[in-house]
């Protein structure tokens, strides 16, 4: 039996759940439109303890989204992530964002394209078959007319995640398919974590970075014009 604490930050739905052999136990989570992960996800965390009667030393492993997605969120999450697995010595087992968001549909035929914005027309994307299988790896990539097109000639294309809304009016093939509101979450990672669990697929805590796929890049603040 494994009892895992899963930690989701990666975007702007910051959750966190338990799970007993990747059922849950308990989910908690806040996707307000703001990164407020730094204020909620320790009192996430102590609220799901709670409702599962648990103590933080009865875990047996501490999971988190290893990303892309936002700098800061990733950041946030892999620390307090971290800051558990060192407190109560517990191993440490990282997923990918793009696969557990992969995981938020299921789907009879076709691919599923799981999406985050990063910033204008360009994206963190990954191709997976309906098994879930990663059939592209994951890229930064600029969306245009022809993005897709050698998947969206032979079967259909499902988007999905705060990236595919920009591609709407991009992407106008008949067999493109996108799928609102889903968003990476810890519910989709119990199962996940569970398996990579019982293969003892674990990270170096010490050593351990999110995958950010792309450097960091600071946006300076606008001047303000002065007041008269």
């Amino acid at each position: 039996m494994a009892i895992i604490l899963n930690i989701e930050t990666a975007t702007k739905n910051c959750s966190v759940s338990l799970a007993r052999n990747g059922a849950i136990l308990a989910i908690k989570e806040l996707n307000n439109g703001n990164y407020s992960h730094a204020e909620v996800l320790h009192p996430f965390i102590v609220d799901i303890l709670k409702e599962a009667n648990l103590n933080s030393n009865e875990i047996d492993a501490v999971a988190v989204s290893k990303g892309p997605g936002s700098y800061t969120g990733l950041r946030i999450g892999v620390s307090a992530a971290k800051g558990l697995c060192f407190a109560f010595d517990k191993p440490l087992i990282s997923i990918k964002t793009l696969e557990s968001l992969a995981n938020a549909i299921s789907v009879d035929e076709g691919i599923i394209v799981p999406m985050l914005d990063a910033r204008r027309m360009e994206v963190f994307a990954a191709v997976f078959d309906v098994n879930y299988n990663e059939v592209r790896e994951i890229k930064a990539e600029i969306i245009d007319e022809n993005s897709y097109s050698e998947y969206l000639k032979t079967s259909k294309v499902y988007f999905l995640g705060d990236g595919a809304h920009k591609c709407k009016e991009i992407i106008t093939h008949k067999n493109a398919v996108f799928i609102d509101d889903k968003f990476p979450s810890s519910k989709e990672m119990a199962i996940l974590s569970y398996n990579k669990y019982k293969k003892n697929d674990i990270e170096d805590v010490a050593y351990f970075e999110p995958f950010y796929l792309k450097d960091f890049v600071a946006i300076p603040e606008k001047k303000k014009k002065p007041t008269f």
